[in-house]
């Protein structure tokens, strides 16, 4: 397909029975492959996820784009959609965990790729790992084919193929069920990507990703059927949407730290703010820089603060231009952001670092625990997120504790996805905010 053929908008969401099936590298090289080919193609990741969207901007050179059907609202959702489609011919729509799995959050609400695919009637490229099984995998497939009429399974990729006759027998059993098979890829750790803590290692922070995402497309050219692939998608239902749950910009110019400490603002957030005539100005705490007084509000995202606690607690020209800031304006920040803005921060080793002192809690990667799942978040007082009242939707995943609470008043009540109490969350003192809650997106009913 040469770039003067241009398609209308069209979809396809690339899902898997579980995490770990290869949807990742599947999604990043076929992005690059049909990029190649003069295709203007955008990614799209399903679910809360900040890692992946970077990898999907990586591929393509265009923005990542978060779809949640539990955290926001359908018509969001579909406001989101319909600009992340125009000017594009294909988006690629990787699903998070499992295909169908959610919480159980209401009819269409439960945060999977599945309440997607029926919202908005795109269909499924089924990723499946034939690692330890041939024949079976049909079963696998025709198992998704049935289990929702309403979401349709159009095509599947044999993933970790280890020969030709491990491809052959699973081949035939699909195809032999009925289902179209538009490749395999064989079993090769190279194609792995590097992970820790949170999951991958961000696109930003690895050497070489431009060379791999070039490797995974010369894999996904070699092995799978991307004209076949093209014909999957079908044409995105432009249906009207509406910003309206969006969350409103901070401020009209917002300083936000950007660096490898800090790294999850989610890109429907940024895009919005900027589209609703906010600027986002950069600045590196790693670098020991601050924010500067000619913005309105600061915000400090969550990202790694744990991996960076040495420098910066030695970012002295950052800490006083922070607490420089604070004073006059508001200062918020999420997950890492919030543990910085405490008074010390343990890493790994249990080595106690001092951080900014703006709040008065203490944290510590040390003493671990996974705290992982969606979040409600009712604000108990103004602050960046929003007014006294608004509930917002979003989530926590961390495995930082809390080893000293502060004497802080709390920024939200939280409840989990299901609506069930989960107690006070964060600290807010003076100008300053900041709780482990990651939002992304208000509440209208």
């Amino acid at each position: 397909m040469t770039q003067a053929q241009k398609l209308p908008p069209r979809a396809l969401i690339i899902g898997a029975p579980r995490s770990g099936s290869g949807k990742t590298s599947v999604t990043i090289g076929l992005l690059r492959a049909f990029a190649r080919r003069g295709i203007r193609v955008r990614g799209v990741k399903s679910g809360p996820d900040y890692i992946d969207p970077g990898f999907h901007h990586a591929a393509t050179g265009l923005p990542g784009l978060n779809l949640d059907s539990w955290a926001m609202e359908p018509n969001l959702m579909a406001a989101l959609l319909h600009d992340a489609a125009d000017g594009n011919d294909l988006l690629l729509i990787e699903s998070a965990m499992g295909l169908f799995d959610g919480i159980d959050g209401g009819d269409g609400r439960t945060g999977s790729a599945a309440d997607i695919a029926r919202l908005l009637g795109i269909p499924v490229l089924l990723v499946l790992d034939v690692s330890g099984q041939s024949q079976t995998a049909a079963a696998v497939a025709v198992g998704f084919h049935h289990y929702d009429p309403q979401v349709r399974i159009a095509g599947t990729v044999i993933n970790r193929a280890g020969s030709e006759r491990h491809i052959r027998l699973s081949r035939s059993a699909i195809e032999g069920a009925g289902m179209s098979v538009v490749g395999a890829v064989m079993r090769n750790s190279e194609l792995s990507l590097p992970e820790r803590h949170l999951g991958l290692v961000q696109a930003s922070e690895h050497g070489e990703i431009q060379s791999h995402i070039d490797r995974l497309a010369d894999v996904m050219e070699a092995s799978l059927d991307l004209d076949a692939i093209l014909a999957l998608a079908s044409p995105v239902t432009l249906r009207d949407g509406s910003y309206e749950a969006a969350i409103a910009p901070p401020g009209q110019r917002i300083a936000i730290a950007s660096d490898a400490a800090f790294t999850f603002l989610y890109p429907h957030l940024g895009a919005h703010w900027r589209a609703a005539g906010a600027e986002l100005v950069p600045f590196s705490p790693l670098a020991d820089e601050g924010p500067t007084l000619d913005c309105d509000t600061c915000w400090l995202p969550g990202g790694y603060p744990e991996l960076h606690a040495g420098r910066l607690a030695n970012a002295n020209r950052f800490r006083n231009r922070l607490r420089h800031f604070a004073q006059m304006k508001p200062v918020h920040g999420e997950c890492g952001g919030f543990m910085v803005l405490g008074t010390g921060l343990e890493d790994a080793d249990g080595v106690r670092h001092t951080m900014t002192g703006l709040l008065s809690h203490s944290t510590s990667f040390a003493k671990r625990k996974m705290n992982l799942g969606y979040r409600q978040a009712r604000l108990l007082a103004d602050s960046p997120l929003g007014a006294a009242g608004e509930v917002l939707r979003g989530h926590e995943f961390h495995y930082a504790s809390v080893i000293d609470p502060g004497r802080d008043e709390p920024v939200a009540e939280i409840a989990d996805g299901t609506g069930q109490p989960l107690g006070l969350s964060g600290g807010r003192r003076g100008h300053v905010s900041g709780t482990f809650f990651h939002a992304i997106a208000r509440t209208t009913q």
